[in-house]
């Protein structure tokens, strides 16, 4: 990609290179925020959970305004892999555990349409977005995970989901490896342009009538009576609501919120088009998968055939090509045959952790939530997080949303937990080549 091709607001960072920045729809326009504006709602941050809030909202009629320090999708939600994944991490039955029969079974259910969620935005709203359903697959890569996954397996299908086991000769016929011994098989997943996907929704909530500002960060929130103003560098907005979706970009415009996350880096390359004779035979029915490594891989192929493989790796924002050389040796070990195929792309993005491993939905003040934390789960779970925040903006009372509202809790040691981070990548690198 040129310098020509990179798409730039005026006050802000350039969009970073990656396949999805070459391949996506053209973005909307967003003008920086100038002087002062009142909304119904102010949304901070132009991801997937800020877009989708202000999607919902403006369905309901309401007037927001949306602000983003660069651009609808600038961030992870336009970098990551493109996995649309249901639910979380955690299974349901350690899910009802811990909220009871009654809330922990709403939750369940709200987990498990996650991924129906997307694909019925991308639906209603026409959004271009190389979106596909073939299913996404959690490969186990070891006996003792693959007892996890089919507990897990067991556990989603005991709430009627649309999973099953599958053995190590169903894993090697359907992803054209034979690096895994059986894995999950989830039809409810899928994949995506998630740059795309995060264009559409800025264009369908701004025909809708919400008011996007890119190049607009905001330095401070600010309580005016009953209302909150929200400041950015060249101007304000002033509104009784305020919804914050800016996950692992969060600066210090909310005390303690950024200290909630731990942003990590996610790091993908892609390939040139891989030939129809060996599109036949790697991953042919278009599945998309993670594996149950300690630092997994996960890989798809693109509308184009483009093999895409991401996971850990540096730590830098802006990664140069000598840094792919782990993720390259992962794509010719799975697959001998593209050992030695050409790259177009390499980029990186920050999705944000948590001591809780899940999303956060958090009341700040009165009139002000957020929600955050996906922990690389986030395209589905933070589309449907901003429609939550949607639903307390307009009046449902929290005991009627169908997930848990916390208290912010940010996280002891913060900044040493950020300087360890590539200790431990090491270290779970070391784990997953001597444990099984």
């Amino acid at each position: 990609m040129a310098d020509s091709d990179r798409i730039v607001l005026s006050g802000t960072a350039p969009l970073p290179r990656s396949l999805w920045a070459a391949t996506a729809r053209p973005p909307i326009t967003a003008p920086p925020l100038k002087g002062e504006e009142a909304a119904d709602a102010v949304v901070v941050g132009g991801g997937f959970t800020g877009l989708s809030a202000a999607l919902h909202l403006a369905e309901r009629g309401l007037k927001p305004v949306l602000l983003d320090a660069a651009e609808p999708g600038w961030g992870a939600s336009g970098r990551n892999g493109g996995q649309v994944i249901a639910g979380l991490k955690a299974d349901p039955a350690e899910i009802i555990a811990e909220f009871g029969p009654v809330r922990g079974k709403a939750i369940v259910d709200l987990l498990d349409g996650t991924a129906d969620f997307v694909f019925d935005l991308i639906a209603r709203h026409g959004i271009a977005c190389d979106a596909s359903r073939a299913g996404w697959v959690q490969a186990a890569h070891s006996e003792g995970a693959l007892a996890r996954v089919a507990a897990r397996v067991a556990d989603w299908q005991g709430h009627g989901a649309p999973v099953r086991l599958a053995d190590k000769a169903e894993m090697a016929r359907i992803l054209g490896t034979e690096d895994y011994v059986g894995g999950m098989i989830d039809a409810r997943g899928g994949a995506l342009n998630p740059l795309g996907y995060a264009r559409g929704l800025a264009d369908a909530a701004q025909r809708l009538g919400a008011r996007i500002h890119g190049g607009s960060p905001v330095t401070a929130i600010e309580q005016r009576g009953r209302d909150w103003r929200v400041a950015t560098a060249a101007g304000a907005v002033t509104a009784p609501r305020v919804l914050i979706g800016t996950n692992a970009y969060t600066t210090d415009f909310w005390p303690g919120l950024a200290a909630s996350v731990v942003p990590v880096s996610s790091f993908q390359i892609a390939t040139v088009p891989i030939g129809d004779n060996l599109r036949r035979t790697i991953l042919p029915e278009g599945h998309v998968l993670s594996d149950t490594r300690r630092l997994l891989r996960y890989f798809r192929l693109d509308a184009r055939g483009r093999m895409v493989m991401g996971g850990r790796g540096t730590f830098k924002d802006d990664p140069g090509a000598n840094d792919t050389v782990r993720l390259r040796r992962w794509v010719g070990q799975l697959f001998p045959a593209l050992a030695d195929i050409e790259y177009e792309h390499h980029w990186a993005g920050r999705v944000a952790v948590n001591l809780a491993h899940r999303a956060q939905l958090h009341s700040l003040a009165p009139g002000v939530w957020a929600g955050l934390g996906y922990n690389g789960r986030g395209v589905a779970m933070a589309s449907r997080m901003g429609a939550l925040l949607a639903d307390l903006a307009t009046g449902t009372p929290p005991e009627q949303v169908a997930f848990p509202i916390t208290p912010l809790r940010p996280i002891p040691f913060h900044g040493l937990r950020r300087a360890v981070l590539p200790v431990m990548t090491a270290w779970y690198g070391v784990l997953d080549r001597v444990t099984r």
